[in-house]
Order: structure tokens, then sequence, then C-alpha cells
């Protein structure tokens, strides 16, 4: 069996956000066992998987990210749709587009302390829209 499912996520804030139920909502029930696979549809927004208890680890990222990706580098060449865009694309693609998760027992098989993020670069990334395919039997 293979599902696939487009999902729009809530815009955010610029931040790192924890989406994991979120995605688990606007989708049908798991499989007993199998993959699930989710993938980004922008340039300038991520995906990983971390901490889902504490809160000052997704302020943490985004204050490291910021230092190792700065905005108003002057050596930047795509600047025209604002300060936040051309360091956006570059985190994006640190971070990663897609993420895959095994199923077992019909739920999400992560460790005890974690959760799907949302990567968002953008000061107004707006809603964003998730590709999600589900493999099991």
């Amino acid at each position: 069996m293979i599902q696939q499912i487009e999902v729009t996520l809530k815009p955010k804030n610029r931040g790192f956000h924890l989406i994991t139920d979120e995605v688990l909502n606007q989708l049908p029930n798991l499989p007993k066992k199998g993959l699930i696979h989710i993938f980004i549809k922008h340039t300038s927004a991520g995906l990983t998987i971390n901490e889902n208890a504490d809160p000052t680890v997704r302020e943490d990222f985004e204050m490291m990210m910021n230092k190792i990706v700065p905005e108003n580098d002057p050596d930047y060449k795509h600047t025209f749709e604002g300060p936040d865009d051309m360091p956006a694309h570059i985190k994006s693609s640190l971070m990663g587009s897609s993420i895959s998760i095994p199923i077992t027992h019909h739920q999400l098989n992560t460790g005890t302390w974690q959760g799907i993020y949302l990567c968002e670069f953008r000061n107004s990334g707006g809603a964003r829209k998730i590709v999600v395919t589900i493999t099991g039997d």
C-alpha cells in the first residue's frame, strides 16, 4: 500500500516549530508497519527531527542558524526578496527538505523525545505545503 497526501501547515513565524501533531492530525490511520516520508515544497524552509519537550532547544537552533548564516552579508547576490531570503535558502539546504520515519504498530516509531520540526527561515513564510508519502501494510 502506498498513500500520498498533500498537507498545508498553518503559517508560522520565523523559527523552529514542533509540527508532529499538526501533521498527524491531517493523515489517515497509519499502517501497522511501514515508512512515512515527508517532503516540504519550499526552498526557504526545512524539516528535521529533534527534541520535542524543551522549547529552548528550538530557540537555540534559531540562534545558531542565524550565527552560521547571517542576514545582510555583503557578498550575497540574491537580495531582491529581502534580507532574510538568501539566508533562508542556505539554511533550507543545510537542514534538508525531507525526513523519513518508520511506522510500527500504527504509530511513528520515534524516540521518546523526538518530534518533527518545521524550520521556518523567512520572517513571513506563510502557509507551507508538505507531501506525505506513507508506505506499509
